[in-house]
């Protein structure tokens, strides 16, 4: 859990950058947006600088611009797995809006903005069987390719064809299988920028195959019931807080085995139904959240000696954050 100390754009850069997108790009920016409300967690600070790409057109123009400028960006879609820092996030932060869908046979081609849950109702619709795992994955396509997200026993590099990435390095634009994109459990290359501006996914194609619809409504159906009986499905959470160790007991195993689940830190806690889920009582900060993410994986490594890895990210501004601070004030106390 790494943090982030990038500087703060002044009031005076805010208003600069922002003009000359408007001027230049002809989008409006809005300068310390609050972020909480875009996020599934429900907490986050402002960012400096806060843009809406409606189309492939506008993010591409917003990540060119950031380049030249040297601009940190930050990508935002449904803002799952994701935890933004109370103190909000440092340059630009684009809100991924570009949804357009082509489905061309057994192949369905969406752009980054598009969420993975509607992914799965379109192939749906289609007649087209192999994303229903799409429907219990609360982000969008573009973070599902960048963290090769996945549920119930598939993810998304079972089934993808190609994507399309704009390098942050260098503006230019290519597609890449999932063997170039280096896709692995809940990994890809993009999650290792090599620039302050990220690589990022513009659009991904799927490869599906037809099936009877009712086949299909059945796999749905099964997923939407499972997801009601063992998670916190309408409470504010970023979904999976830790990664599944590779091998051995799961990662909410460990944490429930810890006897951790209903442990609380301010407005966070672990849920009862699903203990490597943290939800927020909608009081909660993003410290709350932190702090109680790091208690976990400290007790779990005491007791278990397994070091849980994150699958959330926790984003922003977290400087001066002292990690394992949470469990050593559980043990004085």
């Amino acid at each position: 859990m790494t943090t982030v100390t990038t500087p703060r754009l002044t009031p005076e850069d805010q208003a600069r950058l922002g003009a000359e997108i408007q001027r230049r790009l002809g989008i409006r920016t809005s300068r310390d947006e609050p972020l909480a409300r875009f996020t599934t967690m429900r907490v986050g600070g402002p960012a400096d600088l806060f843009a809406v790409a409606r189309n492939l057109f506008e993010l591409r123009a917003l990540a060119r611009f950031a380049r030249t400028h040297e601009l940190p960006l930050f990508l935002l879609g449904r803002g799952s797995d994701l935890v933004i820092s109370d103190r909000g996030v440092p340059g630009l932060v684009v809100h991924v809006r570009a949804e357009g869908i082509r489905v061309d046979g057994p192949r369905i081609t969406v752009e980054a903005g598009v969420p993975m849950a509607r992914l799965a109702t379109v192939a749906r619709e289609a007649g087209l069987s192999g994303v229903e795992f799409a429907l219990a994955i609360p982000g969008t396509v573009g973070g599902a390719v960048w963290a090769n997200a996945g549920a119930h026993g598939s993810d998304v590099r079972t089934v993808l064809v190609e994507a399309s990435v704009l390098s942050g390095a260098d503006g230019i634009e290519s597609a890449f299988d999932a063997d170039g994109l280096g896709l692995a459990y809940r990994e890809s290359r993009l999650k290792h920028p090599a620039s302050r501006v990220p690589d990022l996914v513009t659009w991904a194609t799927f490869a599906l195959v037809p099936a009877e619809r009712s086949v299909i409504d059945g796999r749905l159906d099964e997923i939407r019931r499972w997801r009601r009986l063992h998670q916190p499905v309408g409470m504010p959470s970023a979904g999976s807080v830790f990664r599944n160790p590779a091998t051995g007991p799961s990662a909410g195993e460990l944490i429930d085995r810890a006897g951790l689940k209903g442990h609380r830190i301010g407005g966070a806690s672990v849920s009862q139904k699903h203990a490597n889920f943290i939800v927020n009582d909608g009081h909660g900060t993003a410290a709350d959240v932190r702090r109680l993410a790091d208690l976990v994986r400290g007790t779990v490594a005491g007791r278990f000696g397994v070091e849980l890895q994150p699958e959330v990210v926790f984003a922003g501004d977290w400087s001066g954050w002292e990690e394992g601070a949470a469990l050593r004030r559980e043990v004085d106390q």
